[in-house]
C-alpha cells in the first residue's frame, strides 16, 4: 500500500514562506523546528504551519509543490487563507 503524500507550507518568523512535501506532516514539521528540517528554515523561527493538503501519491505531491513554488508570494497567501485553491 502506497503511503499519503501532503504538500504543506510554513510561514517564517522572517514573513517568508516555505514550501515542501512529507508523508507526515506533523513529524516533518517537528524536524523543522528543531533546525533539523530544511536548511531554508534554520535560524527562521518562529515557524509557522500555515497550509498542508493531501495530494495522495509523491508524484502529486511534487506536481503540486512546483505549481505552489511557481505563484507569487500574495498567491501563496490568498492560497492558504483559502482564497485560493491549485
Amino acid at each position: 500500500m502506497e503511503k499519503t503524500w501532503y504538500l504543506y507550507m510554513i510561514r517564517c518568523g522572517d514573513g517568508t514562506l516555505y514550501t515542501g512535501i512529507t508523508d507526515d506532516v506533523q513529524r516533518r514539521f517537528a524536524m523543522h523546528q528543531n533546525g533539523k528540517g530544511a536548511k531554508y528554515t534554520r535560524g527562521r523561527g518562529p515557524l509557522t504551519l500555515v497550509y498542508q493538503i493531501e495530494c495522495g501519491s509523491r508524484s502529486e505531491a511534487l506536481k503540486a509543490e512546483i505549481r505552489v513554488k511557481a505563484l507569487k508570494k500574495q498567491e501563496k497567501i490568498m492560497l492558504y487563507e483559502g482564497r485560493i485553491t491549485i
